[in-house]
């Protein structure tokens, strides 16, 4: 956890300004800092994963539609914004919506958005800022999975969601391609709570949801979900 990041936030919200963009586990860890009276939360969209803090009024937010002639996938539209040498805090969700892709970024970058953003790696794109308020209904889409699993330990249900062995789970985690609950997983032996969400590079992200039953094995059936 980075508590220089937490403690700029809480700095922020106390001097009655507003945050950028914060992820789940840094908004809950400045939230403890303060008072429920001292801030509010805006969500670009009802199921939104980034959430801005603010007090007085909602900062100004740009939603951005990319357009392509090519495919493009969620990782590598983060990897393109990374490129542009921006902060993970100045842009919101990415959303991947069968072939329209669209992310929100705070209005301070959009210069630097709408100059220079022209390239999802090595496919040409074009951006275009649309109404603030068109994916207000949008929902987040998900496989529901269920498997059978000899234990709870991350290392043993994600080693069969995506068909390796536990050794190579331990170089995932030592490489932190793992994310569990937005912070990178360090402990191979850390045991899935109801609702965890986890992330795998280059696999996707999860939800973990619980067990739907005990096997006669004393094996568990679980079900886990994997958004689209």
């Amino acid at each position: 956890m980075d508590m220089y990041e937490i403690k700029k936030n809480v700095d922020k919200i106390k001097r009655g300004s507003y945050t950028f963009f914060l992820l789940p586990n840094i908004c809950k860890e400045v939230s403890y800092k303060l008072n429920k009276n001292d801030y509010k939360l805006y969500y670009p969209y009802p199921d939104s994963d980034k959430v801005i803090m603010y007090t007085d009024s909602i900062p100004k937010v740009k939603l951005y539609e990319i357009i392509s002639y090519y495919p493009l996938s969620h990782s590598e539209i983060m990897g393109s914004l990374f490129g542009l040498n921006i902060s993970n805090e100045v842009f919101g969700d990415i959303i991947v919506d069968n072939d329209k892709y669209y992310f929100y970024a705070m209005d301070e970058i959009s210069d630097l958005i709408e100059k220079d953003y022209s390239f999802v790696g090595n496919k040409p794109i074009k951006i275009k800022e649309i109404d603030i308020h068109t994916l207000d209904n949008y929902k987040k889409k998900y496989e529901e999975v269920e498997i059978i699993v000899s234990s709870l330990r991350i290392d043993t249900v994600i080693s069969r969601i995506i068909g390796t062995n536990r050794d190579k789970i331990k170089d995932k985690i030592k490489n932190k391609e793992i994310m569990i609950n937005y912070n990178y997983l360090s402990n191979n032996s850390y045991t899935f709570r109801d609702g965890d969400i986890f992330s795998i590079r280059k696999f996707g992200k999860y939800k973990y949801v619980g067990i739907i039953k005990t096997t006669k094995k004393d094996n568990y059936i679980i079900k886990y979900l994997k958004y689209i």
